[in-house]
């Protein structure tokens, strides 16, 4: 039986730091290229269409990293598994920061005219690759050094990551467009990229300290390592996969509708300052960063599923008050509701959830398992789910009536996947 009591390992604050620093590149990355997707890349990069059709393919491109994930967070999953959790942290640190770099130092469609397109894809397909399996890598490392009954705690921090990467990136791209309009078009958008290497090398420099997991080593010592990990869970954990694909799928679009709809709700249908609602995200975000170790520690004493389970309950029956709030047009109001929302109901999903996919699959197959069951939804919710939410309140004739009954079946989804979900949390890793 293998215990996580780190002695002689990396100093616990060693492979924290490590763990959260990765998630915050990577949600660096993200809100980094979602922001500059919608106001730089379509002029840039796709110049030779309109406006409009210039920001859609400029979106096309930002799309293809969603696509990629689940592809990259199996191959990698399944390379952890085999080779150690370590080896998959320097790669992926490595592919998410790099690219994000590079996209600094691009030329531009007027320069090298298709090519520039192009090279703009393949990067952002890199950068997919890579974070598909970051995540799960970070969650892995720290939740199989974690304390005894410091599990949940543990596997949740580097979700704060999240936070940071979303206050980092919007910080920096807002004073760099505070440039004049040219220089920003002509260099300005470059420096928040360029600025990842800084972080890509200290996180480096971390994982290079990293020992290897006491739970991996152990294993590969013993000769239990499985060479197709993702066929053994396919035929072994699919109880496992489908629920933790239901409770992931309604969590994730709960996600991104509080956080993206919210925005073509509150700007588009009620005809607000998009600062409104922006500066509420980004004090959920800070907020997040006290109330995720919250939750995290409350699943560490009651349990995952009922930390979860609570998250998914409050998220389904405080949807109508939401946009209750939302309609009121009061700035006050509407700061509760999307704090509220998004910092403490979809936040205590978030919270129970990394330590639980730790525990569901065996450690033999848990990098691959912690991926498939992450990463195959996420094209579906982060993609999809706002795409619906935009045409159900069209048939609404912007009553946002369908949207929260939309959001009342995916929590049903998310109930019904946990009632035959085991508790894991008293587990051994």
């Amino acid at each position: 039986m293998v215990h996580s009591d780190n002695k002689g390992k990396t100093p616990l604050k060693t492979v924290l730091a490590s763990s959260i620093l990765g998630t915050t590149l990577e949600w660096y990355d993200f809100f980094l290229y979602s922001t500059a997707a919608a106001t730089v890349f379509g002029p840039l990069f796709f110049s030779e269409l309109s406006g409009l059709h210039a920001t859609i393919a400029a979106f096309a491109t930002f799309a293809a990293g969603f696509l990629a994930r689940p592809l990259g967070g199996v191959f990698f999953g399944m390379l952890g598994d085999r080779l150690g959790r370590k080896l998959v942290l320097i790669i992926t640190l490595l592919m998410v920061g790099v690219s994000t770099t590079l996209i600094g130092v691009l030329p531009t469609y007027s320069t090298i005219g298709y090519g520039a397109p192009l090279l703009l894809l393949l990067l952002r397909i890199t950068q997919g690759l890579g974070a598909g399996a970051e995540y799960g890598g970070a969650v892995l490392i720290a939740a199989e050094y974690a304390p005894k009954g410091k599990r949940g705690l543990y596997a949740a921090l580097p979700y704060t990551g999240v936070a940071l990467g979303l206050l980092m990136s919007t910080g920096i791209f807002w004073v760099m467009s505070q440039l004049p309009q040219d220089d920003f078009m002509a260099w300005g958008w470059r420096i928040p990229f360029l600025l990842s290497i800084v972080v890509v090398a200290f996180g480096i420099f971390l994982r290079f300290r990293l020992s290897e997991t006491p739970v991996f080593e152990q294993l590969a010592k013993e000769g239990k390592t499985v060479r197709l990990p993702l066929m053994d869970i396919l035929k072994s954990h699919k109880r496992e996969l489908f629920c933790a694909w239901g409770a992931r799928l309604g969590e994730s679009s709960a996600n991104y509708i509080f956080e993206a709809f919210v925005i073509v709700y509150v700007t588009t249908q009620l005809g607000l300052e998009k600062s409104i609602v922006l500066t509420a995200l980004l004090a959920a975000a800070a907020l997040q960063i006290v109330t995720v170790p919250l939750f995290a520690a409350l699943s560490d004493r009651i349990g995952r599923k009922p930390v979860y389970m609570a998250g998914a309950l409050l998220t389904g029956l405080f949807v109508f008050p939401f946009f209750w709030l939302l309609d009121t047009k009061s700035p006050t109001l509407i700061w509760m509701a999307v704090i509220f929302s998004a910092a403490i109901t979809k936040t205590m999903m978030v919270s129970a959830q990394p330590a639980w996919l730790v525990e569901l699959f065996d450690a033999r197959v848990r990098f691959t398992g912690f991926a498939l069951a992450r990463e195959v939804p996420t094209p579906i919710g982060g993609g999809l789910a706002p795409l619906a939410a935009t045409v159900l309140l069209a048939l609404g004739d912007g009553n946002p009536v369908y949207v929260s009954w939309y959001v009342l079946g995916l929590m049903s989804v998310v109930l019904i996947a946990l009632a035959f979900a085991p508790e894991t949390y008293k587990r051994e890793l």
